[in-house]
C-alpha cells in the first residue's frame, strides 16, 4: 500500500473536522481551498488558545488569597528558640581547666569568639597567628573548644510554665544543631533529637491565648518563630528579644498562619513558587524553610571561598570545618560571606535564591515590655511570650489551574476549533501503523482464496 493511499485514506476517514472536504477529489478546487484555510486558521487558533492554556499553567497555577469566614480555629503557638549569648563565668572556668588559674587572659576572649560564633574572630586570628602568639593557642578542633564552653540544658533554663501549668524544660525543650550554636528549642520540627517530645501548644476558643512562661540563667537570644524556621546570623530584629540578667521580659504576638490547599502538592515547586518541609533539598537542616536555606547559602559561599565552612555550621563533616587558616580566610571575607544580597547587587555579600516555605507563619510582635529584678539576689531572667488575641483572618493557597483543569482546557479547545477528542489523535497512529498492516494481511489472503477457488 502506498504512503500516498494511506494519507489519502486517513483523511476520508478521520473524525478531524474539514480535512476529508481538501483530500475529497470530487469537490471544486474554489472549495477545497476554502477548507484549506478554515483547517489552517482553526488549528492556528487551536494552537494560540493551548500556548496561552500552558502558560497560564506555568505561571498562574495559584491564587493567595486571606480567609475571614472561619474564626474556629486551632491556632499552634510558635517554635520558641533559646540560644546562649555569652557565659564569662563558664568561659573563665574552662579557660581555668584548660589553661590553669595563670592563663593568659585573652584565651577567654578567644573562647568567647569561637563558642559563641558570628561570623567574625578578630582576636582569635589576632592573637593566635604570627610567630608570637601564645603556646595556649589552638588552630584546629574549634567545635570541641564551642562544646565547652556552651551551657547544657539544666544551666540554660529553668521553671518553664504553659498556661501557667508547669512542665520539665530540658524535657521539651529540645537541642538544635544551628549556624549560630547550640540552641534548645518548643515546639519546632528541626530539633536535633531522635525522638522529639512536644508539648500540646494549641490556642483556641476552649482554651483561651496561649502563653509561655521561661526562667532564663543565661544571657541569651530568644527568638519567635515558624516550627520549620531556625535562628541564624540575619533572623529579624523583630523576631528576637536579647536577654540580660535580673528583667522580666514580656512580649505579646499575633499570628496568621498559611493554609493549603490539599490539591497544592500536586503543583510543582515552580508553579507554586515555595516548598513543603518535607521537599528538603539542603543538608544543613532536616526540613526546608526559607531561614534554613539562607544557612545551605552561606555553608556553601563559604565552601566555594575558603574551602571550608565554619565550626558551628549544622550537619556539617568535620574534615569540612574551617582550622585556624580557614578561620583567616572567613574573617577576611566576612562580608562577603555573611551579608545576603538580591541578586542585582553590586555589593558585598552573597546571594541566595531561596524560595519561602509553603507553611510559613506571620508572626507580628503587638507589644514588648520589660521589667526589672533587681530585687533577685540570684542572677537570671524571666520571659514571658502570649498571644494578643485570637487570629480572625489566615491566609489561603489555592489551586486554580491543576493538572485535570489543564486537559479540560486543552481538550475543550480542540474540541471547539477541530472537532478532534483523544481518539482522533489515536487515530493518526492506527492509520499510519497498523491498518495498513491489516490491509496488507487482508489483500494477501484474498488473493489466497481467489487462487485456491480458480
Amino acid at each position: 500500500m502506498r504512503f500516498v493511499d494511506i494519507i489519502k485514506e486517513y483523511l476520508f476517514n478521520t473524525t478531524i473536522h474539514g480535512v476529508r472536504f481538501i483530500a475529497d477529489g470530487t469537490y471544486h478546487v474554489s472549495e477545497r481551498i476554502f477548507w484549506s484555510i478554515c483547517v489552517v486558521v482553526s488549528w492556528f487558533g487551536s494552537a494560540l488558545l493551548i500556548i496561552a492554556t500552558l502558560e497560564a499553567f506555568r505561571t498562574s497555577a495559584i491564587s493567595f488569597v486571606v480567609e475571614t469566614n472561619y474564626l474556629d480555629w486551632n491556632t499552634r503557638f510558635p517554635s520558641i528558640v533559646v540560644c546562649e549569648m555569652r557565659n564569662m563565668e563558664r568561659i573563665q572556668m574552662v579557660a581555668d581547666e584548660l589553661w590553669g588559674e595563670d592563663h593568659d587572659f585573652a584565651m577567654e576572649e578567644i573562647l568567647n569568639e569561637i563558642g559563641y560564633f558570628r561570623g567574625e574572630s578578630y582576636h582569635t586570628v589576632s592573637e593566635c597567628t604570627g610567630d608570637e602568639k601564645p603556646e595556649s593557642c589552638f588552630s584546629s578542633n574549634f567545635s570541641d573548644y564551642a562544646r565547652l564552653v556552651r551551657s547544657p540544658c539544666e544551666n540554660t533554663l529553668a521553671d518553664c510554665f504553659w498556661n501557667d501549668q508547669p512542665f520539665d524544660c530540658c524535657k521539651y525543650f529540645q537541642p538544635m544543631e544551628t549556624e549560630i550554636g547550640l540552641c534548645y528549642a518548643v515546639n519546632s520540627i528541626q530539633s536535633s533529637a531522635d525522638n522529639p517530645l512536644k508539648i500540646d501548644m494549641t490556642s483556641n476558643k476552649t482554651t483561651g491565648l496561649g502563653r509561655l512562661r521561661v526562667t532564663i540563667l543565661t544571657e541569651a537570644y530568644v527568638f519567635t518563630l515558624g516550627e520549620e524556621d531556625v535562628p541564624n546570623l540575619i533572623t529579624p530584629k523583630s523576631e528576637v528579644v536579647i536577654v540580660d540578667y535580673y528583667i522580666a521580659y514580656r512580649r505579646q504576638i499575633s499570628i496568621k498562619y498559611i493554609e493549603n490547599d490539599p490539591e497544592t502538592k500536586q503543583v510543582s515547586v515552580e508553579q507554586r513558587k515555595c516548598r513543603y518541609p518535607d521537599e528538603n533539598n539542603l543538608d544543613v537542616h532536616a526540613y526546608y524553610s526559607y531561614s534554613a536555606c539562607s544557612v545551605q547559602c552561606r555553608k556553601d559561599k563559604q565552601l566555594k571561598t575558603c574551602n571550608c565552612t565554619n565550626h558551628l555550621m549544622p550537619n556539617t563533616d568535620p574534615a569540612l570545618k574551617c582550622n585556624m587558616t580557614g578561620l583567616v580566610c572567613l574573617n577576611a571575607h566576612y562580608e562577603d560571606l555573611t551579608v545576603v544580597i538580591p541578586r542585582w547587587s553590586t555589593g558585598k555579600g552573597v546571594v541566595c535564591d531561596c524560595l519561602p516555605s509553603c507553611s510559613e507563619v506571620d508572626i507580628s510582635v503587638v507589644h514588648d515590655s520589660r521589667e526589672s529584678l533587681f530585687t533577685s539576689e540570684k542572677r537570671y531572667s524571666t520571659i514571658d511570650i502570649g498571644l494578643a488575641a485570637l487570629p480572625t483572618e489566615r491566609y489561603k493557597r489555592n489551586v486554580v489551574r491543576g493538572r485535570l483543569d489543564l486537559v479540560v482546557s486543552i481538550g475543550g479547545t480542540t474540541g471547539l476549533f477541530v472537532g478532534a477528542s483523544l481518539l482522533s489523535f489515536v487515530e493518526i497512529v492506527y492509520y499510519f501503523t497498523i491498518r495498513p498492516y491489516g490491509t496488507a494481511v487482508s489483500r494477501k489472503n484474498r488473493l489466497q482464496t481467489r487462487q485456491e477457488n480458480q
